[in-house]
């Protein structure tokens, strides 16, 4: 049976102590509201505030014959507690309640403890989620939802866990149906625009590659540029095809699909850290153009390595139907991709892929940036005062290949609506921005901008084996 309950309140802080004999003969039943704190509950008592259920077998397990069971609820406005670094949802009515059953953490429960958090009908817009506060999360702690369970109901939400800890509802903002169809129109359309500026600008690199074929700089820069064009042509072409034909394709036919989109996604990445690794040799180690075969061999690189990523991807059976789907488990589409069952093969491929050649191409362009610093006091600066302009066009376009790709890791689900806009809409434009940035870099004064990046390859080449 339980004991004389005990109630303190401070601002922000009700707490409910309360002694539960281990010979307890049912659960325990306490009723809480944001306002009021907690209070036991009789069991045919019936109201709209929120309510635990603690099961009597968490009782009966311990040791001790009484225990000492202890409720707090707590304002987190209030006491600026329980803070999350970047958290996107609320706390529903900026409460917070804790259960703890003696002075042992308790865990691994298999009749769960339940809390309904009642609430009206919620925003439009929102999805609820259960979630505890894990200190070991981040730096600083952060929500969790491992190992419970939601049930949402007309009057509250039930959340079922298996351990005691402190305790929400977490109001996450939801991606909805209207809101993902208008992100797929977006998508389709900016792939077409981006497909079509992708054509214009390898047409542009090719006229000028005959144009300036005797400079072999600029002949290097433009093959980079028609190859990274053309793997993201082949990406968004792939994305077209992935949209269009998945829905109703034959297995086989799925599995090819998906590994296409994955291949072309790899090769667009790959040729960003060439790009990268491009702008290091060129502007710090002014190897580039001494390189024999060196873009053939670049060529290899960028469109050898993802073959090989791909095809012991497809080895182990990673491809096949995926589907999209709402933070409310609407669907919203069939894609053919990594499947559901090897999320692994996409977070080290994609995710951890990328993720290193970011980090690469971020310190590039900050050796990039030092360097063309330093070149403004010496004689290649002041003999050509655009060299400065020259370097800083040539890192801009670098930022911009991998500027709009880094939002992909501020969309870590489908609640980041305003970045994945952001990234859908940047990145269906990504061809837009290249095909005017080569304009402005090699148009319409070519040769006196070909001429400025040799006189500053030149002078640094004079200046180290002055050096040595």
């Amino acid at each position: 049976s339980a004991g004389p309950a005990l109630r303190s309140g401070l601002a922000g802080l009700k707490v409910l102590l309360l002694n539960v004999s281990r010979a307890v003969t049912r659960d325990v039943l306490i009723t809480f509201s944001p306002t009021e704190g907690p209070r036991m509950l009789n069991i045919t008592e019936k109201g709209k505030a929120g309510k635990i259920q603690l099961p009597r077998e968490i009782f009966r397990s311990l040791s001790s014959q009484t225990v000492r069971m202890v409720v707090t609820v707590l304002n987190i406005q209030q006491l600026g507690m329980f803070e999350e670094v970047n958290q996107t949802g609320q706390v529903l009515d900026d409460t917070v309640v804790g259960i703890t059953v003696g002075e042992t953490s308790i865990s691994g429960l298999q009749d769960p403890v339940q809390l309904t958090f009642a609430h009206g009908q919620l925003p439009h817009g929102v999805t609820p989620q259960c979630v505890f506060w894990d200190p070991s999360k981040g730096t600083a702690g952060g929500w969790n939802s491992s190992g419970c369970v939601m049930q949402l109901g007309d009057k509250g939400t039930v959340c079922s866990c298996d351990h005691l800890t402190f305790f929400t509802l977490l109001l996450n903002p939801s991606l909805d149906r209207s809101t993902a169809q208008a992100l797929m129109a977006v998508a389709t359309a900016g792939c077409g625009v981006a497909m079509t500026f992708s054509i214009f600008t390898i047409a542009f690199c090719i006229f000028l590659r005959c144009r300036f074929r005797s400079e072999e700089t600029l002949c290097i820069n433009l093959g980079l540029h028609m190859n990274l064009m053309g793997s993201l042509f082949l990406l968004n072409l792939a994305f077209l095809l992935n949209s269009g034909l998945s829905s109703g394709t034959q297995p086989g036919t799925c599995k090819v699909l998906g590994g296409l989109t994955h291949y072309c996604l790899l090769c667009c990445f790959t040729w960003m850290a060439l790009e990268g690794c491009h702008l290091y040799l060129l502007f710090v180690k002014v190897l580039g153009t001494y390189i024999h075969h060196y873009l053939v061999k670049l060529c290899l690189v960028g469109w050898g390595f993802p073959t090989l990523v791909v095809g012991v991807a497809g080895v182990i059976g990673s491809y096949g139907e995926y589907s999209v789907q709402t933070t409310d488990h609407q669907l919203i589409a069939h894609l053919c991709w990594i499947t559901s069952k090897y999320l692994l093969v996409h977070y080290i491929t994609n995710c951890g892929y990328f993720g290193l050649i970011i980090l690469f191409n971020m310190a590039v362009f900050g050796v990039v940036t030092q360097k063309s610093c330093c070149l403004q006091g010496t004689g290649a600066a002041q003999g050509d005062r655009k060299a400065w302009k020259v370097a800083l066009v040539v890192v801009g376009l670098f930022c911009l290949l991998g500027a709009t790709w880094v939002l992909a890791f501020l969309t870590h689900d489908t609640s980041s609506v305003p970045m994945l806009y952001l990234f859908t809409i940047l990145n269906s434009l990504q061809g837009i921005f290249i095909f005017i940035w080569l304009v402005i870099l090699y148009y319409p004064k070519t040769k006196e901008t070909t001429g400025s990046l040799s006189h500053i390859i030149r002078h640094d080449k004079t200046i180290t084996v002055s050096q040595d």
